[in-house]
């Protein structure tokens, strides 16, 4: 495979015990690299200096990222990164559904929520989150795009993302996301705008 991902830190783990057997996959020729999901800032330094000295390519962070989830900025992972020269994909950039125009208006018969609510659940959707939700939906429309396109734009605005895992369950859903490609630059005044409505 191209990649192997090791996707959760376990502090029951030694780190070096962790990025050995990273490095052994590819090294027995099972992966042409390795990738880090869900590691702090802290950590990927370290991590980073052992898969470095035992040669073995590491090459890309996976972490949750989002307007509504910025604890890769909070944590020291995407500074890190960025220093380190190290990508980052992001996984859940529409936060489940939520950073659409999925649930403007309640919760379809149709949507994750109503069918499975293992990953999304109705009490995520409070009256206070609703009301962030129409205002970026609203500063969406006046950048002439919809919320998803909007908050897609938003996790790649900085070049410190290198890709998005977009996570469509429709085909039309795809051909609506690559709308973004060459409108992720946004207005100091427009950050200011969507930092006020979800702090």
């Amino acid at each position: 495979m191209d990649i192997f991902y090791h996707h959760r830190m376990d502090p029951e783990t030694p780190l070096e015990e962790t990025m050995g057997a990273l490095a052994s996959i590819v090294a027995s020729g099972k992966a042409l690299y390795v990738g880090l999901s869900n590691y702090d800032g802290a950590t990927l330094i370290q991590a980073a200096a052992i898969l470095k000295e035992l040669k073995c390519p590491f090459i890309i962070n996976q972490n949750r990222y989002s307007i509504f989830d910025r604890t890769i900025e909070q944590n020291g992972l995407k500074e890190t990164a960025l220093a380190l020269k190290k990508g980052i994909i992001a996984f859940s950039p529409l936060a489940q559904g939520m950073l659409t125009n999925r649930y403007i208006d309640g919760i379809p018969a149709d949507s994750r929520i109503a069918k499975d609510g293992r990953y999304l659940k109705e009490n995520a959707l409070t009256p206070e989150k609703l009301s962030q939700i129409r205002a970026l939906n609203n500063l969406a429309a006046e950048r002439g795009q919809t919320l998803a396109e909007m908050a897609l734009s938003w996790v790649l605005k900085d070049n410190a993302v290198t890709s998005v895992l977009i996570g469509a369950s429709k085909p039309e859903q795809i051909l609506d996301n690559i709308k973004i490609i060459g409108h992720t630059s946004f207005s100091k005044e427009e950050l200011q705008k969507i930092d006020s409505i979800v702090r």
